[in-house]
């Protein structure tokens, strides 16, 4: 969960990204390439926290910056990007890639899934399980982010917003316990 002062810093990064983008009309562009920036950065513990310190200068940061996303992202990005560096906000990287998709889903009319299952889903089932939730949610479009859970046991439990629609074994089981007390 985002603090106040993290929202406060976050949103009006991301919001500027987002004018900038659309007024170049790239606000999918650079959707995908934030999201290969965040995989990078959450998959990289050092990256996140080399661009984080404060210890490290500004320069530093930059080279590193050029060096790893410079080629693969769209220009306005990576200047986007030294921005936040000359402005020593670069430390809130993920939180503004993540509001930037926020706002995109939502311009979009595409809504964010996050589905938690025992194992790996194959693509029929990913499949269907985007029908299904576009039909609950009636969004044009959905995007899922994928958990593996062994702890379920079997089935998924699928999170859109605030809603959870727990279809997993565990669930079940849970649900059968709680009868069977009379709770």
């Amino acid at each position: 969960m985002q603090s106040a002062i993290t929202a406060e810093v976050v949103e009006p990064y991301a919001e500027a990204l987002m004018s900038l983008a659309q007024q170049k009309n790239i606000t999918d562009a650079i959707g995908d390439d934030v999201r290969s920036l965040l995989t990078l950065i959450q998959e990289s513990p050092e990256l996140k926290t080399f661009l984080a310190s404060p210890l490290v200068k500004a320069e530093d940061k930059k080279a590193v910056i050029k060096q790893v996303a410079g080629e693969q992202i769209n220009p306005f990005l990576l200047n986007f990007l030294l921005l936040l560096v000359d402005k020593k906000r670069i430390g809130f990287i993920e939180g503004v890639c993540s509001k930037y998709l926020e706002i995109l889903r939502k311009l979009n009319n595409i809504v964010l899934a996050e589905v938690t299952s025992a194992v790996r889903l194959y693509e029929g089932e990913a499949e269907k399980l985007v029908t299904k939730i576009k039909n609950i949610t009636g969004a044009t479009g959905v995007e899922i982010q994928t958990k593996i859970d062994p702890d379920i046991i079997g089935g998924v439990i699928i999170k859109v917003g605030s809603q959870v629609y727990d279809a997993s074994l565990k669930g079940q089981l849970r649900r059968i316990s709680l009868n069977v007390l009379g709770i």
